[in-house]
């Protein structure tokens, strides 16, 4: 562990229209929770969820998405925290650079950097795919190109512009995991008005499979939790917009708050209904579960209202993606850690080289996947994965550190605009679950990758950092 950066106890920075480095502050607890929300429901909902629950088993799979709503809500009350004390963009490096180290802080950045441009080239590729099933005859290369096109202008607008844009895809995908929720909750009472199927299966009566509640045994849930977690992915978007974020103070818990009751109902329900509705046996990644669900109910063109809203997730997650990978390269050009071009905005405040940049990487992944996906893109893949366990474990060390570094300096922590409760059991609990997750990917030979390629991977930060700018890197301090 690297030793404590010093913690100044200093007023929380002015919240004004722009921050200091000329970022604007457009957006409010609205834009903040449908960001989150358009970050995590993407194709690990409509998609993956099949995965789960055929590797989990149904009671299994309820369980594995309560316990990474749990998560969830332990990572978010630490960023909560953290968020209102460093408001500024890009936050995660930056509460683990004043928190536990320089070299740390850089590691993460890098992680989550490249977690997002992974999956912004995945979901270019995978809308394409899916826009053939209307447009044939049109190459996927295609609408890449126009997806892309569409993601960038959306965000080289305005930091507000981008807000309102991922507000409006977010209604959207919630939309349908509310319909899903009631016309297949509703089904499994025995009201499927639209649906002549006599053997519909009733209230929960597919969670008592043949090899009992947990066909696979608990390890399933374990083995599931990385794929879960990944899943819950985006939450954390909050605390990268916090710079851009009007009165921190007052948004940011609002949003959190927001963000983890509507995650707890849209995620749980949705699988408790796709569980309960679809034998585990039968439930897979060749159909999304959604589909197979309002097949069931009797709503018609099912398979054609879900490639919409996927098309539109997918795009959404890569929106969200985008604006994280500017932010954290605007980020780390700020703190030195990267060329200072990367920190050049436009009259509205937007990092538009570090935009482009990362629109670079989100189509060089795109390429590799095409050109060796054996060997470079798995590598990518498989570093995203672990990326997401890593940076909430880093975000709850940080706060751990933090908070224990504000008490020892004087600080009053009935005074902070908001804490997270029961410390020092919050951190700890969430840092140890997300270890727990990546061990237990060491078990399924489907995922053992991204624990080789993402220690790897962490490992080649910290050597970089420390050969580059050496153990006497300073960080900047807060004004």
């Amino acid at each position: 562990m690297e030793p404590l950066s010093p913690v100044r106890l200093e007023p929380r920075p002015d919240t004004s229209s722009s921050t200091e480095s000329g970022l604007r502050r457009s957006m409010g607890p609205r834009h903040l929770v449908m960001i989150a929300m358009g970050g995590v429901i993407g194709s690990g909902l409509f998609l993956s969820s099949g995965y789960t629950i055929s590797q989990a088993g149904p009671l299994g799979a309820v369980l594995a998405y309560l316990i990474g709503a749990f998560v969830v809500y332990l990572v978010m009350a630490c960023l909560g925290e953290l968020a209102i004390a460093y408001p500024v963009s890009g936050a995660f490096h930056i509460y683990a650079a004043r928190s536990i180290g320089p070299a740390t802080g850089f590691t993460t950045a890098w992680l989550y950097w490249l977690c997002w441009a992974v999956a912004i080239g995945s979901e270019f590729t995978a809308s394409g795919l899916l826009m053939q099933r209307w447009f044939p005859g049109v190459d996927v290369w295609v609408w890449c190109v126009i997806f892309a096109a569409v993601l960038f202008g959306l965000n080289a607008v305005s930091s507000k512009f981008f807000g309102e844009s991922e507000f409006w895809f977010a209604i959207v995908k919630v939309g349908a995991i509310i319909v899903l929720i009631v016309f297949g909750g509703a089904a499994l009472f025995g009201f499927h008005p639209l649906s002549e199927a006599a053997n519909h299966p009733s209230l929960f009566q597919n969670f008592n499979t043949s090899g009992g509640l947990f066909p696979n045994g608990f390890t399933g849930v374990l083995v599931t939790a990385l794929a879960v977690f990944y899943a819950f992915s985006g939450s954390e978007l909050i605390g990268v917009a916090a710079g851009e974020t009007t009165d921190p103070a007052t948004s940011i818990p609002k949003a959190m708050r927001s963000t983890v009751i509507r995650l707890l109902i849209f995620f749980v329900g949705a699988i408790a209904v796709i569980a309960a509705t679809i034998p585990f046996e039968q439930v897979g990644l060749d159909e999304s579960p959604f589909v197979t669900v309002f097949s069931s109910i009797g709503i018609p063109f099912a398979a054609d209202i879900m490639n919409f809203v996927i098309i539109t997730a997918l795009l959404s997650a890569g929106n969200s993606g985008l604006f994280s990978c500017a932010r954290m390269l605007y980020s780390l050009a700020d703190e030195g850690h990267a060329p200072r071009a990367l920190k050049k905005l436009t009259r509205r405040g937007i990092p538009m080289i570090a935009l482009s940049v990362s629109m670079l990487g989100g189509l060089a992944s795109l390429i590799s996947s095409v050109v060796a996906p054996e060997t470079v893109y798995l590598a990518l893949v498989s570093v995203a994965g672990f990326a997401v366990v890593g940076v909430w474990m880093s975000i709850t060390a940080s706060h751990f550190f933090h908070r224990r570094a504000f008490v020892k300096n004087g600080g009053d922590v009935a005074a902070l605009a908001y804490r997270a409760p029961l410390f020092p059991l919050v951190p700890i609990l969430a840092f140890s679950l997300c270890l727990i997750s990546l061990v237990g990917i060491a078990y399924d030979p489907n995922q053992v990758a991204a624990l080789y390629f993402g220690v790897t991977f962490v490992g080649a930060c910290y050597a970089y950092f420390y050969f580059k700018y050496g153990r006497k890197a300073r960080i900047s301090q807060p004004a």
